[in-house]
């Protein structure tokens, strides 16, 4: 049984998010397939076998902790491994498909991920202090993400954030998302992110997809209603995500590359 590791949302090989892909003829016990992504240890370990009706393919995603409704960069190492023009999922948050284009771009739709104004008594009042920065607003995100949503003064404070991850951890919500505006408006970037999953056993996650169905329209509303932004997630490896707001629906564009082509043995 072949196993791929395939960097997405990048160009180059050892950036962006380095997910495991299996493809499987159909799906084997849940703890199994809990025990493999343990072992490959990447924030994201993706299982899929073909499909008969309603899409072409199953599609899973586990952490090395738990199953997940909802990852992005691994359907889009999937959807590279696979390696159609296009492709439907079956999944936990519904029918996904992947397009893709001329140099090895691939664009994703996706639910948008509607979101909840956190104020007051509402409020999760151990924010600043976890986080270890001042909090301007909170959203909550959901149903197929439950991540917070949380926008720090400045891009600077994004880079340099260094939360309590042991605190994070004890917390319900799946992730915290820490945002800002671009600092400078010819960065090639509308606004900048870094993602803490590790309630869901990922301490930070390099650059994570289904946290942009939250930031596109966070910042399209903020930025004059466009509707085609770029964000770059800001962790050691770093990645640019491309992102279009379609109402209910989110499209995620970028790139994928595979290094490491291997045999799984159990």
């Amino acid at each position: 049984m072949r196993i791929r590791i395939v960097d997405a949302f990048t160009s180059r090989p050892f950036g962006g998010n380095p997910a495991g892909v299996v493809v499987l003829e159909s799906f084997p016990d849940a703890a199994w397939m809990q025990q493999v992504a343990a072992e490959v240890n990447l924030s994201e370990t993706a299982f899929v076998h073909p499909l008969g009706s309603g899409a072409d393919f199953a599609l899973r995603w586990f952490t090395p902790a738990v199953e997940v409704a909802l990852c992005g960069h691994a359907t889009l190492a999937t959807a590279h491994v696979l390696g159609r023009e296009k492709v439907s999922f079956q999944t936990l948050s519904g029918v996904l498909t992947a397009t893709s284009a001329e140099k090895g771009w691939y664009t994703l739709d996706f639910p948008t991920a509607p979101l909840t104004p956190l104020s007051g008594a509402a409020a999760p009042p151990w924010l600043p202090e976890v986080l270890g920065a001042e909090v301007r607003s909170v959203h909550h995100t959901g149903p197929n993400t439950d991540d917070l949503l949380v926008e720090l003064a400045d891009e600077d404070v994004v880079r340099g954030l260094r939360p309590d991850l042991a605190a994070l951890a004890r917390k319900e919500n799946r992730g915290v998302i820490v945002t800002a505006a671009a600092a400078d408006p010819e960065a090639g970037y509308d606004f900048v992110s870094r993602f803490f999953g590790a309630a869901a056993g990922v301490a930070e996650d390099p650059v994570t997809g289904s946290a942009h169905t939250a930031l596109t329209p966070f910042w399209s509303a903020r930025l004059g209603g466009r509707t085609e932004l770029v964000g770059y997630q800001a962790s050691a490896r770093g990645g640019y995500v491309r992102v279009t707001l379609a109402g209910e629906r989110t499209h995620l564009t970028g790139q994928a590359v595979t290094v490491i082509d291997g045999e799984l043995l159990v």
